[in-house]
């Protein structure tokens, strides 16, 4: 029941968010409060990102822009990653568990993609997709490994 209450809380946070308008979910005054002097600039200027066919960076975009460009995404890879894990523990044992999950979660990220869509001065966009479905492939192979690390480290045989 724990698990599902995990993907419920997991959806319910990404409806929410991708149905805000950027301006309503915008970080730029929590960071410029949080981030005074800018730090790190001079090694975050070094970064480049390629990016819906742009290279997104510190120059660019501006110190407080990038770090929030930084953080949505590293959210995106982050959030996709715990709901297809929540997704694949709440599945039933069988063969195609990983691959169940990993579609289910795919369904999802279109589903998050569209409905911010139907957002006002939202962009939806592939590349998010494939973003959230790195995160989900990196944290299932992460969550099949430990799996079967336990199960070597704890088996009866040893």
């Amino acid at each position: 029941m724990k698990k599902i209450i995990v993907v419920i809380i997991l959806l319910s946070t990404l409806v929410i968010s991708s149905g805000q308008t950027y301006e309503q979910q915008s970080l730029i005054p929590t960071l410029e409060r949080l981030l005074p002097g800018k730090p790190l600039e001079s090694t975050l200027s070094k970064l480049h990102v390629p990016y819906w066919g742009k290279t997104i960076s510190l120059e660019e975009r501006g110190y407080y822009h990038f770090i929030e460009f930084l953080l949505r995404k590293s959210a995106h890879f982050i959030i996709f990653g715990f709901l297809a894990v929540a997704i694949y523990l709440i599945l039933p044992k069988h063969k195609f568990r990983m691959l169940t999950a990993t579609f289910l979660t795919l369904l999802l990220a279109i589903g998050d993609e569209y409905h911010q869509s139907l957002t006002g001065g939202r962009t939806p966009t592939a590349q998010d997709v494939i973003l959230d479905m790195a995160g989900a492939v990196t944290f299932l192979i992460l969550l099949r490994l430990l799996l079967l690390m336990k199960e070597h480290l704890f088996s009866p045989d040893k």
